[in-house]
């Protein structure tokens, strides 16, 4: 059948059309005059932002945010053009259906959003945000809510509150978004959250979008994430773009209503705030007061009383100026001085920074234990828009005693972090979902800590086992260790000449204990020879690793 020819039969009258350019049309005896097409066609016109992103009574922009009882309790905030005192949500426990299947009765309840807050907009109306509290909730429980005025309704949505106790569960990282929010933000956050579906929560970094009062970049900022934020925690703190001459974004309070449980300043409510989630001490910090000498003080002091009294085996720390900044001149002397020690004396497992639009993951160098395993803590700062820095060669990280260990320009990533009850897996993924980086940490229960990268055949080989001595006698005991293993992994010990690939004598055979590290000793064979070079070769399902060169006395 031709390109412009084509013939279709019914099956009641069979009857035949045919379409031949701008012919008539002739359809079942109808005559249809035939379609005019214009030398000329008439250019678009952009799409007033006014229009997109108004206001009506159908809500949007719904999100969640923790309280300070996550097991028991949700907050749900959202915008609407509601009539005064009408905003309200309802919620049962998620069933199996909706719609022709009616929930029993009794099982939906209705809550009463409280004051409502008008932002006055750049785009001529205002924008009004709504919240709820769902309280006395079932802990570990799927629920299902919508929002709206009791006539014009959201769609149903579904959410789980939080496990009691340290309960595995993933959650999702970004850098800022900034810039590029309509085009190249969405397929990030999209691609994020095909790759975990499961998560619990989001943590942005700051510089959440470029003017902090800008309707048309909340709304885009929304609309990048879609119905995701319905669903999902979202952790935030503010970035340098969230402030506009000392002020933060008027959409900022009305929009993430986070708990007050800050430092007490006036200046860091809900800038400053913890949640505590299935484990995880959750921390934000106003990296953006770093400068006020008062409020800084009352930061680092409250920090580190959460630091300090905290029962919950894993911490992540959020703010936005990175303590080692990855680009051009950029350095935060303040934040690095007062927090940095607290975050490395207590232990705090994740950093999760901005601000830099590149990729930075390090640590300090002093928390080296061999080539791929440190015991400190891991910094990272990342970038989830389109706009991009140049890396400076790390020279902010090694002029104040830290290092970088993976770095990237020019990409967008996001970063998937998976909780479990001894262990803490990190990847980033650019924005095509290729693999960047990763480690894994592993903490027992007396808080010792390795941080593992992701094993490579690269990384997996090499000289990585530690002696404590390279000048041995025959008969000496030898103390030997090692990390980068699985826990309970059989490790075999042989000591042999160096690179001697088939011989050497296997000297132990010991298991990795639960942080992945590897301790043993032995004594020095006296067939040991003056002059010849030794090593001990340490061999696993997962690694092929040798120690330095050993010189045998005379």
């Amino acid at each position: 059948m031709s390109a412009i020819s084509r013939v279709w039969v019914t099956r009641s009258t069979r009857t035949k059309v045919a379409v031949l350019g701008t012919a008539t049309l002739v359809v079942s005896g109808l005559l249809a005059t035939p379609i005019a097409f214009s030398d000329s066609p008439t250019a678009p016109t952009e799409y007033p932002a006014a229009d997109i992103h108004r206001p009506s009574p159908v809500p949007d922009r719904i999100m969640l945010t923790p309280t300070t009882t996550p097991a028991t309790s949700q907050n749900v905030t959202w915008r609407a053009d509601a009539p005064n005192g009408s905003a309200q949500a309802q919620i049962l426990e998620a069933p199996r259906a909706l719609g022709d299947v009616q929930p029993d009765e009794g099982a939906v309840s209705t809550v009463m959003a409280g004051a409502s807050t008008p932002v006055n907009t750049d785009l001529g109306y205002a924008s009004t945000y709504h919240t709820v509290s769902f309280t006395d909730l079932a802990p570990d429980t799927r629920y299902t809510y919508r929002v709206g005025d009791g006539v014009n309704w959201s769609e149903w949505v579904d959410f789980t509150t939080a496990a009691e106790g340290l309960e595995p569960f993933s959650f999702i990282y970004y850098g800022d978004a900034q810039n590029y929010i309509d085009s190249a933000v969405p397929r990030v956050f999209r691609q994020a959250f095909a790759e975990r579906p499961e998560a619990r929560m989001i943590v942005n970094a700051g510089d959440l979008v470029n003017s902090p009062n800008s309707e048309e970049e909340w709304g885009q900022w929304h609309q990048a994430d879609g119905f995701v934020d319905a669903q999902v925690n979202n952790i935030s703190v503010p970035g340098n773009h969230e402030y506009s001459s000392g002020q933060l974004s008027q959409f900022w309070r009305p929009q993430f209503p986070y708990p007050d449980n800050g430092p007490g300043n006036a200046e860091t409510q809900q800038t400053a705030y913890t949640v505590d989630y299935q484990g995880v001490r959750f921390i934000g910090l106003d990296s953006n007061l770093q400068n006020n000498t008062e409020v800084m003080a009352a930061q680092t002091e409250w920090l580190e009383g959460l630091l300090r009294d905290n029962p919950n085996k894993w911490t992540v720390v959020t703010f936005h100026h990175p303590v080692y900044s990855t680009t051009g001149t950029r350095n935060n002397p303040n934040v690095r001085a007062q927090w940095g020690p607290l975050l490395e004396e207590y232990g705090v497992d994740l950093v999760l920074q901005g601000h830099d639009h590149s990729y930075g993951r390090g640590n300090r160098t002093d928390a080296r234990e061999s080539v791929t395993v440190h015991n400190g803590v891991t910094y990272a700062v990342s970038v989830s828009g389109g706009k991009m820095y140049d890396l400076n060669g790390g020279e902010n990280w090694t002029s104040n005693g830290a290092e970088v260990l993976s770095s990237s320009q020019d990409a967008q990533l996001y970063q998937l972090i998976d909780v479990d009850e001894d262990t803490i897996r990190y990847e980033a993924r650019y924005a095509n979902g290729e693999h960047h980086d990763g480690f894994l940490i592993r903490k027992n229960d007396e808080g010792e800590r390795t941080v593992n990268e992701i094993r490579t055949p690269e990384n997996t080989v090499g000289e990585q086992v530690t002696v404590d001595d390279t000048t041995v006698r025959r008969g000496q005991t030898l103390e030997v260790s090692a990390f980068g293993y699985d826990p309970g992994e059989r490790v075999t010990v042989t000591y042999r000449r160096e690179g001697d690939e088939d011989g050497g004598s296997v000297v132990g055979v010991v298991r990795a204990d639960e942080i992945g590290r590897v301790n043993d000793s032995f004594r020095v064979p006296p067939s040991s020879r003056p002059g010849t070079a030794y090593e001990v070769y340490l061999t696993s399902e997962n690694q092929r690793i040798t120690s330095p060169s050993l010189t045998i006395e005379r």
